[in-house]
């Protein structure tokens, strides 16, 4: 029984270790003299995104993912006097990225005479590590910015970021959906 539970520990160990490595690189600027109490409404700005930058689809998916999480909060979206205006900004741009890859040589296994038995042997030469093969490759990052701005003082009072590798120009709901995600899991944060 009790190995049963190590091995589940282990399982489940190595699973939160993966999902830890597969995440994408999150940040979060603030200002330290903001009080986020005092903030419980928000409204969008107007933005380059609006005007043609980003598609409708990607724009929509992304107030949607930022409205879910701030609902989370207790913050509501209102058209008049907010407290907080919401920003945001999308770049998917071509990035090269290096792997180091180990290289080992190839074991092998030698056939000797010994003179003294009167027999033949066998000796094993296990493979050894050998350096680093180096590989380059072109690959895609998207990074999502959200950026808040107290209404009273036009000043930035929080600014979180988020870059993951994707598969397209546009981001897909999902990339979208996890990038809000992993950026407002860090701002409960923030506010302390």
């Amino acid at each position: 029984m009790k190995r049963s539970n190590i091995v589940a520990a282990f399982i489940i160990a190595a699973g939160f270790i993966f999902l830890i490595a597969c995440s994408p690189s999150t940040h979060i600027e603030k200002d330290k003299y903001a009080d986020f109490s005092r903030y419980k409404t928000y409204s969008w700005m107007d933005s380059e995104q609006e005007k043609g930058n980003v598609n409708s689809l990607a724009e929509q998916n992304i107030k949607i993912a930022v409205k879910e999480e701030l609902k989370k909060e207790g913050w509501q979206e209102v058209r008049n006097n907010p407290d907080v205006l919401i920003g945001y900004d999308v770049l998917v741009e071509k990035t090269s990225k290096e792997r180091n890859n180990p290289v080992y040589s190839q074991p092998y296994s030698r056939l000797y005479y010994n003179p003294y038995s009167r027999r033949y042997g066998t000796l094993f030469y296990p493979s050894q590590f050998l350096g680093y093969d180096k590989e380059s490759f072109l690959t895609k990052e998207g990074t999502i910015t959200v950026t808040m701005i107290d209404v009273m003082t036009d000043k930035m009072v929080w600014q979180g970021w988020t870059t993951n590798e994707v598969n397209s120009n546009n981001l897909t709901h999902r990339e979208i959906q996890n990038g809000i995600r992993s950026i407002f899991r860090k701002f409960d944060v923030a506010k302390n």
